[in-house]
């Protein structure tokens, strides 16, 4: 039977194929669908689909980037997982150090975590130059396009391999949607324990960060600075981001420490 006459028969309300098309994200929910994909989900022609998504972005539902759709703000806003003892933790020991580095450096600063393929960012400070960012406290986005996302990534192998098997939109033009290119770039960032996002996940902003580790050698979160292209020079923040990380680490060693005894 075609999709014409399926589309003939539906008799679902608007709300029903809205929820339908919602429920179509799946596991891709954060790093986006395109919209045949999600029409062919919800069994829904395209055309519907798309002034569905339109009514839904409107509501900030969904967002879209390019010609692909992920769930928006309000959406996330409703889904947002508890937050585990050891991110809480880490975020209680570890916003000093970004207080700090947002001192030194006066620019947009992150504190980030990994949650499955997607970072979660645990605090951010706004610096003094006006940059529009997607990120936020609480807020999730897709890892391979973003500096803190890279350093995780680089520390954590299956997390990349899954991140390389999921599809991977392009954001912006900048954006590495080839898992051999995105393999050699985080080859080459744990090789200097530093990641850029250039342009990656927005367009005019740049970012950079670099890993907190704990005693046992593994990367427990990322520290990252951010700010407008033509004004913010990502390179000039290369080592006060490193000494923060460095002093941060022994911060992240007690917090893994104690978690491990149980305290």
């Amino acid at each position: 039977m075609t999709r014409t006459a399926l589309s003939a028969r539906d008799n679902r309300t608007a709300v029903d194929k809205a929820m339908a098309l919602l429920n179509a994200f799946g596991e891709q929910a954060t790093t986006g669908v395109g919209v045949s994909e999600l029409a062919r989900r919800a069994d829904l022609s395209k055309s519907t689909a798309f002034r569905l998504l339109a009514s839904l972005q409107n509501n900030d539902a969904v967002e879209r980037a390019g010609n692909a759709y992920r769930l928006g703000r309000m959406i996330q806003d409703l889904g947002t997982t508890q937050e585990s003892d050891l991110h809480a933790r880490l975020r209680d020991a570890l916003t000093p150090y970004l207080v700090n580095l947002y001192e030194l450096t006066r620019q947009t600063v992150h504190l980030a975590v990994l949650q499955g393929t997607d970072v979660v960012y645990l605090n951010k400070l706004y610096g003094q130059l006006t940059v529009r960012s997607p990120s936020r406290i609480g807020g999730r986005a897709p890892s391979y396009c973003t500096a803190v996302g890279k350093i995780l990534l680089a520390y954590d192998p299956s997390a990349a391999s899954r991140a390389m098997d999921e599809e991977m939109h392009a954001w912006t033009a900048n954006t590495i949607t080839d898992p051999d290119l995105l393999a050699r770039e985080l080859a080459m960032v744990q090789r200097n324990n530093l990641a850029f996002d250039r342009e990656e996940i927005l367009m005019g902003l740049n970012c950079v960060a670099a890993p907190v580790f704990s005693t046992s050698g593994q990367v427990v979160a990322a520290l990252s600075v951010s700010g407008p292209v033509g004004k913010f020079d990502p390179e000039s923040q290369m080592n006060v981001l490193r000494r923060v990380c460095y002093e941060a680490s022994r911060a992240a060693s007690a917090v893994s420490a104690a978690v491990s005894r149980g305290m």
